[in-house]
């Protein structure tokens, strides 16, 4: 039984991974600070340590007393606004503080990781549906923080024989049965949209409606979470066959629009969702959708959740069911 380390876990993507390797039957350690994540979102079965990811103390005892044997690294801010804001404290979270974790892995003799990257690598791309051989040019510095975090991943390759393969996820959205998407402010558009169809906010804010695109809203490729997970399953069992550094793009190769999204929220909650259109938020690039091509063709991966409202309804049970998220008891800092 392989033991795995999962680093933010307690997050949204983090723990519907966690949920699926544990019903795999790996061994899984979370390492988590609580800042994002939940408590209650770590599945019992695996085990929990509290700490920050730059703590080099911590994470030495993690791969010495559980004998780690792969890593994925999750453990990021994602927030685009903050990345513009205060590009310093952002880069030192997902670049500096995700070195350290990788020295430890090299001091342990651990050579395998797979990291939680970003369409947002791209940028505005010259193309869509983008392929991961388009040009990288990201214009936020969540962006550029997993960029070059993907770069230095490819350099410990070339020197050390770091195994590694970065997933660069579109837009993650949906719920498994027990875990699912609630964060603090909440700046993603799928559960944003539902707190309006449960009466939590009296309607949706809708960041541009003058872009180039075919109703004035950006666009996107909306992956299901459960299908991230199983991507990453996937590559886990592939690793040791494959090259020192590769890249994935994960998406359902389709795009929908703002309000495309909000009318497929309408039919599954019978909510009439208002909506507010507001300026255009910095960093926000008009259209993002995935070739997933690669993925598909190298590791067999195929979505099992291809349509929005399957996507959007898997989310709105969960929301029902937890309307306040995981409550505060979950949170800690």
């Amino acid at each position: 039984m392989q033991s795995v380390l999962v680093t933010g876990g307690a997050g949204y993507i983090g723990s519907v991974l966690v949920e699926r390797l544990v019903e795999e039957g790996y061994r899984v350690v979370v390492l988590d600070n609580l800042k994002r994540g939940h408590r209650a979102a770590i599945a019992p079965e695996a085990t929990f340590v509290k700490a920050d990811l730059g703590d080099r103390g911590v994470l030495d005892e993690i791969f010495r007393r559980y004998r780690i044997e792969a890593v994925m690294h999750l453990a990021a801010d994602t927030s685009v606004e903050h990345s513009m804001s205060e590009p310093g404290a952002f880069l030192h979270n997902n670049v500096v503080c995700g070195m350290t974790l990788l020295d430890c892995m090299l001091r342990h003799g651990v050579n395998k990781l797979i990291f939680s990257s970003s369409a947002a690598v791209y940028g505005e791309p010259e193309e869509v549906p983008v392929s991961e051989n388009a040009p990288a040019r990201p214009i936020n510095a969540y962006g550029e923080s997993k960029l070059i975090f993907e770069r230095i991943l490819f350099w410990y390759g070339q020197a050390y024989g770091l195994k590694s393969v970065s997933l660069r996820y579109f837009n993650a959205a949906g719920a498994s049965e027990r875990f699912g998407e609630d964060h603090n402010p909440e700046t993603q558009l799928v559960p944003n949209v539902l707190k309006v169809a449960l009466g939590q906010k009296d309607r949706l804010h809708v960041f541009g409606a003058d872009y180039n695109t075919r109703d004035g809203t950006c666009i996107r490729d909306y992956i299901h979470v459960m299908d991230i997970a199983k991507a990453h399953i996937l590559v886990l069992k592939h690793l040791d066959d494959g090259e020192v550094s590769k890249v994935y793009n994960l998406g359902n190769d389709t795009g929908y629009s703002v309000l495309e999204v909000v009318e497929a929220a309408r039919k599954v909650t019978g909510a009439s969702i208002p909506i507010a259109i507001q300026p255009r938020r910095r960093g926000d690039p008009a259209m993002l959708v995935a070739s997933s091509v690669l993925a598909r063709q190298e590791l067999g991966w195929q979505p099992d959740y291809p349509d929005i409202e399957a996507i959007v309804e898997s989310a709105w049970r969960w929301q029902k069911e937890h309307p306040h998220g995981y409550g505060d008891s979950g949170r800690s800092g």
